[in-house]
């Protein structure tokens, strides 16, 4: 901390992480290793295959890669500083670090809802325009809703980290959770932060209502162009095109409204330290296997791979 006159500013935090949790510290720390290294593996891994496998080479598995490469550093923003914190007695980070994190963080969780939202849409064409599906999305396109996806997150994250750096801290500095999130944040400044809730709300409905809504709209025409395919194979074709997605979706959604939204009622900080690994480490683990484990694309390039190996 420095001083100036009557105040401190802080210029680091203390992260409390799971320090409460002594007893199982040994066992947390190697759950959540593991989870990171099966994470890393199985998203670089999917990235790869993707890339090698040339049948692949399609909007439906562009995106999915695109996600892949979005969960690796959405995880990597908080679980490395989390898992070296373990073996540390005096778990700090600087502010500017903690800025950084969180710019990071915010990027790639508000990329990732655009690129939900743009995988709606590729759904949505595949099943109410399949005749079309080739020329409406083309990879020029593709190129362009993800990019677009990058630079309206890495915008709306510079802004919040512009605000953030307005902000004043010279009272307490212990963060009592195991990365910098905007909440813990706004509750130790000494400055007042209307003009950042202000900016984290209409962010919020920007990035999480809109896209949401675009989402859902997407499925009832989805649902709709379903409900009229006669054969029962064919809906089932339909269906599991789409399941995948909606997995995704749901466990992205319903996870983050429910991290933030106890957050913000006050309830048990322990509680909401192991919602926000799910949300945070968890879910990018179980993306890859989403898009993989039902995909018999997905499992024929693997076949493909190993005899490609096997032959060399």
């Amino acid at each position: 901390m420095t001083g100036g006159g009557n105040t401190t500013e802080i210029t680091y935090f203390i992260l409390l992480g799971f320090s409460d949790f002594p007893r199982i510290l040994a066992v947390l720390f190697a759950v959540f290793l593991l989870i990171y290294i099966l994470t890393l593996t199985w998203n670089l891994g999917l990235i790869i295959l993707i890339r090698m496998d040339l049948h692949l080479h399609t909007p439906m598995y562009f995106f999915p890669s695109n996600l892949s490469f979005i969960d690796v550093c959405y995880v990597t923003s908080t679980a490395p500083k989390m898992l070296s914190n373990f073996f540390q007695e005096q778990q700090t980070i600087t502010f500017v670090g903690c800025a950084v994190q969180y710019f990071v963080f915010s990027t790639m969780g508000l990329s990732e809802s655009c690129l939900m939202t743009t995988m709606a849409y590729d759904r949505y064409t595949a099943i109410c325009n399949p005749l079309l599906y080739s020329s409406v999305m083309s990879p020029t396109l593709c190129i362009q809703m993800v990019l677009g996806s990058y630079l309206a997150a890495l915008s709306a994250s510079i802004s919040e980290l512009c605000a953030l750096f307005q902000l004043h801290f010279c009272g307490l500095n212990v963060i009592d959770h195991f990365f910098c999130d905007m909440p813990q944040l706004l509750v130790l400044s000494c400055t007042d932060t209307l003009f950042v809730n202000l900016l984290t709300a209409i962010l919020t409905m920007i990035f999480g209502i809109i896209n949401a809504f675009i989402i859902v709209i997407s499925y009832g025409f989805i649902v709709m162009s379903i409900m009229k395919i006669t054969s029962a194979k064919g809906r089932s074709k339909a269906f599991n095109t789409c399941a995948s997605h909606l997995t995704a979706v749901s466990l992205f959604y319903t996870s983050g409204i429910f991290v933030y939204l106890s957050s913000s009622s006050g309830g048990s900080s322990s509680f909401d330290r192991f919602a926000s690994v799910f949300y945070t480490v968890v879910i990018p683990m179980l993306n890859p296997l989403i898009y993989s484990l039902r995909n018999k694309e997905i499992k024929d390039a693997l076949k493909r791979l190993q005899k490609k190996r096997w032959y060399c």
